[in-house]
């Protein structure tokens, strides 16, 4: 399958970021970072708690314009963005599905979205409200928000934080589900270097704050194939390349 995307890739090169501190001091969140994300690639990007992942998705996606630097979204005829944020925010007077369909472009404001509801096993609840929901199924419910609109770029905020392993676990694979069925250019935000090795095609590695790239990663294994084994193998490779990294708070003892 040919991926969904345009032809350029996303480009990032923000010289620097900086905020003041609750305490009037002010902070270099990011520093020189540069990097890209090639058409339909799925990348994480990897760094310690704190060092600026969330800053930087917040400056592409417009939430934050006060930075000096540039960045560049990939061009399409319909330049669609999606995100995923580590809380859900739905709208508590709304359904399920009224959520989903809030998120729609006029144009596809009567898509069926049978199929996408199905994949993310939330077919029994479209009628059900936020307040009837697990933080496991609200979070289904913003990815399902985010796919519905056919994104040219996704981006994701650690979307599994928080939740018990069983529960991020059937997430991930979930996305990957959904996200197989039509790739498109996507960048996620973790400290979880074991998530990061099981979705991802690319790992941007991040530095502490101020946050700069120190390497990338790249997976060429399909995931179908990225059994435990594999899944060790590359952990082993990751850590061989950048020693010192994976340490229990980046999902690694």
């Amino acid at each position: 399958m040919q991926p969904v995307g345009a032809a350029a890739p996303l480009r990032v090169d923000i010289a620097e970021k900086t905020f003041r501190s609750s305490e009037g001091v002010s902070v270099t969140a990011l520093k020189n970072l540069a990097f890209e994300v090639r058409q339909g690639e799925f990348a994480c990007l990897v760094g310690p708690s704190g060092c600026g992942k969330t800053t930087t998705l917040r400056i592409l996606l417009g939430l934050d314009t006060d930075f000096s630097g540039s960045f560049q979204m990939p061009a399409s005829d319909d330049g669609r963005i999606a995100a995923v944020f580590q809380e859900p925010t739905l709208l508590p007077w709304r359904t399920v599905e009224q959520n989903v369909r809030l998120a729609l472009p006029k144009a596809m404001r009567h898509t069926d979205l049978t199929r996408l509801f199905d994949s993310l096993g939330l077919s029994q609840m479209r009628e059900l409200y936020p307040s009837e929901l697990s933080l496991g199924l609200a979070r289904r419910v913003a990815l399902a928000r985010a796919f519905a609109v056919e994104p040219t770029v996704l981006f994701l905020d650690e979307p599994f934080v928080s939740l018990d392993d069983q529960t991020a676990e059937r997430l991930r694979y979930l996305v990957l589900s959904v996200w197989s069925a039509r790739p498109t250019t996507a960048l996620m935000v973790t400290h979880n270097v074991r998530e990061a090795l099981m979705l991802s095609d690319r790992i941007i590695l991040l530095s502490a704050r101020p946050a700069h790239v120190l390497g990338y990663f790249d997976i060429r294994i399909p995931r179908e194939s990225r059994n435990p084994q594999v899944m060790s193998d590359l952990a082993r490779s990751f850590r061989q390349k950048f020693p010192g990294v994976m340490q229990a708070e980046m999902g690694y003892p």
